[in-house]
């Protein structure tokens, strides 16, 4: 297997993940019960920050909606180190690498704070990103 077809795939995961957090987390409302009433607190408490008025919800909301512009251009920059694979497999590798650590950072991070969703999908693209240095050979001279 090629290593543009692991960077394709993790590609295509991230962009899920992104839509799946947006959806599910970002633009959700919380269930009725201890859910809505944390939330409701969260959007009463009001202060004053740098010159503006925000509450924890605005962080709340702004923080997720930061998550997903990252993994989606995460998912753009996954797709286009596949075109690159094509022709420079080996010398992507220490990005990939980055990545694959970064990606093992936010499975920890999603079992610690969050839910199995998250974290099935981080090692996947991880798995995919390993895959993708695994297979990433030299390429011939001449």
């Amino acid at each position: 297997m090629k290593p543009t077809l692991f960077l394709r795939i993790a590609s295509v995961l991230t962009l899920i993940h992104s839509v799946l957090h947006t959806i599910g987390g970002v633009f959700s409302k919380p269930d009725p019960g201890p859910a809505a009433v944390a939330y409701r607190a969260m959007q009463g408490n009001q202060f004053l920050l740098m010159g503006h008025v925000r509450s924890y919800a605005d962080f709340y909301r702004g923080l997720g909606l930061g998550v997903t512009i990252c993994l989606t251009f995460e998912a753009i920059v996954f797709w286009q180190l596949g075109a690159l694979a094509k022709t420079h497999a080996r010398q992507i590798r220490p990005i990939l690498a980055t990545f694959v650590v970064g990606y093992l950072a936010l499975t920890v991070n999603s079992w610690t704070y969050f839910f199995i969703g998250p974290v099935i999908t981080e090692i996947l693209i991880a798995l995919c990103l390993g895959l993708a240095i695994y297979t990433a050979q030299p390429t011939k001279a001449g």
